[in-house]
């Protein structure tokens, strides 16, 4: 068991870098790949299963003690992302179905992967961590509702169906995640350091299928699709942040929604798309994100990390050089 933890927080630390290598590696030899792509929807179902199992009651305390940050987090990351997919569809005119794909990768939640990068770059983990779990479980209303309103004029959209899958994918695994963590707590806290490796595993292989099955068309508009994905990215990063520093939050709180703003559920994305539309270049943009996510957010919460060290350096330099009737 020791060895599965180790791994683990290998696994976990080096995440970015494992999806990268699946990426290529699939690309450039997609034949033993391509049988995973019927498994992508109870692949992500393990991974939800495995968010479930991590959720505490702790982790919804923050919509009850402290709302205004988690309120503005949520209006933000459901207007920013599917408006900037949106626009960013008309700016590049994309064809109906990566048009159809980013507006999907726009109206899903955020993705659990940006608790870690929050933590990272010294933002606000519980809110972070509140606005995962609460945009994840908005998800079966608003990611119909978005797509309905924004992606429909490319491809028709199946509101109910799409409710359906949801449900099914992302809801009953969490609640069986919480059921089983309430009822085997011991045998669930034991395990909890090997969860990570498992999410990885899965995501890995998400990755690897949807890349395989697709080598043509990122060939042919894979610098396209990039381009599109960057842009979305950095509209919710940088809108994210600029929303709460606009409603005057702390500096941790717009660290928190820049990132859970800008990195989405692009599992999830790939899984609906996968299942709802029948061009699979539709399931680009998010397996696109899925890579692109794990550079972008560990670049940024590098820089935000060493700017706070270095202005709290800074302060501790002046502090030092006051005399001291001064700073008492």
């Amino acid at each position: 068991m020791k060895i599965f933890e180790v791994i683990s927080t290998y696994a976990g630390k080096y995440f970015a870098v494992l999806v990268i290598l699946t990426a290529v590696v699939a690309y450039l030899l997609p034949s033993p790949f391509l049988g995973f792509g019927s498994y992508i929807t109870i692949l992500l179902g393990i991974v939800m299963f495995g968010m479930g199992l991590t959720l505490k009651a702790a982790d919804f305390k923050m919509v009850i003690t402290h709302p205004i940050p988690v309120i503005i987090g949520l209006i933000a990351q459901f207007t920013i992302m599917p408006i900037a997919a949106f626009g960013v569809a008309y700016l590049l005119q994309l064809p109906p179905a990566l048009a159809a794909g980013l507006v999907l990768l726009g109206s899903v939640p955020g993705g659990t992967a940006s608790n870690v990068m929050v933590y990272l770059a010294k933002g606000n983990v519980p809110l972070s961590i509140t606005m995962t779990s609460c945009s994840t479980l908005l998800a079966p209303i608003m990611t119909p509702f978005l797509l309905l309103i924004f992606a429909g004029q490319w491809m028709p959209v199946d509101a109910v169906a799409m409710f359906m899958s949801i449900i099914q994918v992302i809801i009953i695994p969490i609640v069986l995640g919480l059921a089983v963590s309430k009822l085997l707590p011991n045998v669930v806290e034991k395990s909890l350091n090997i969860i990570p490796l498992i999410s990885v595993l899965a995501i890995m292989i998400i990755i690897s299928a949807i890349v395989a099955g697709n080598r043509e068309n990122i060939a042919s508009a894979g610098l396209l699709i990039f381009l599109a994905v960057f842009l979305h990215n950095s509209f919710g990063l940088i809108f994210g942040y600029l929303a709460a520093k606009l409603l005057k939050l702390s500096v941790q709180d717009r660290r928190a929604i820049s990132i859970e703003v800008g990195m989405q559920n692009s599992g999830l994305g790939v899984s609906l798309a996968k299942v709802h539309f029948a061009d699979p270049m539709t399931a680009l943009p998010s397996a696109f994100a899925a890579v692109w996510h794990n550079i972008s957010g560990p670049i940024i919460a590098s820089y935000w990390a060493t700017r706070l060290d270095n202005e709290e350096k800074a302060t501790n330099r002046e502090d030092e050089a006051q005399p001291a009737t001064i700073r008492r």
